[in-house]
């Protein structure tokens, strides 16, 4: 980062080789969509390379990195709210004309599988925004509880707590996948 405050661009292309997968999968996760991940995935590294000279090595440069990502997916999340989009396909037709990659289980398996990971990210998308980042950080980043504190803002019981209520709705939600 002190490279790429002073306007090293071979830096901070380093920088974004190395984490852009990371910050892409936990905003798609956070949308539910991949489209919108990458464009706010452009954004959070726009403002990392606008903010390098302000930014302080008081934690680890992932947990900054992922407070810039909650901060826009947040926004994101806000816009949305207040001009929901209207979908050009509906979802049926989305799997439909998306080629399905089954990793050779037998066609009734697959679409078990994707049916049950198209209610995950449902579930998932419903949660409040505090609970839906918690688990992102936690299971698809496996950040430890400090740094999701860090992140979120929280300390490490508020976290465990979030965390808590965060399963117990993934849970509830899930419960007819989890019982079959």
């Amino acid at each position: 980062m002190e490279r790429v405050a002073k306007g090293d661009v071979e830096a901070f292309q380093a920088l974004i080789e190395t984490h852009q997968s990371r910050v892409v999968g936990a905003v798609a996760k956070m949308l539910g969509d991949e489209m919108d991940a990458e464009d706010i995935a452009q954004q959070v590294f726009i403002r990392v390379w606008k903010s390098a000279g302000r930014y302080q090595p008081t934690a680890k440069f992932t947990t900054w990195l992922f407070k810039i990502t909650r901060n826009l997916v947040f926004n994101e999340l806000r816009r949305r709210k207040r001009h929901p989009a209207t979908p050009l396909q509906t979802e049926e037709e989305e799997h439909f004309f998306q080629p399905v990659d089954n990793g050779g289980m037998p066609p009734d398996e697959s679409l078990l599988d994707l049916e049950l990971n198209d209610a995950i990210q449902l579930a998932i998308d419903a949660l409040p925004e505090t609970q839906r980042m918690a688990i992102v950080l936690r299971r698809y980043e496996e950040m430890p509880y400090e740094e999701i504190g860090h992140v979120l803002g929280l300390s490490v019981p508020a976290v465990k707590s979030v965390l808590f209520r965060a399963r117990a709705e993934l849970r509830e939600r899930l419960r007819k996948y989890l019982e079959g």
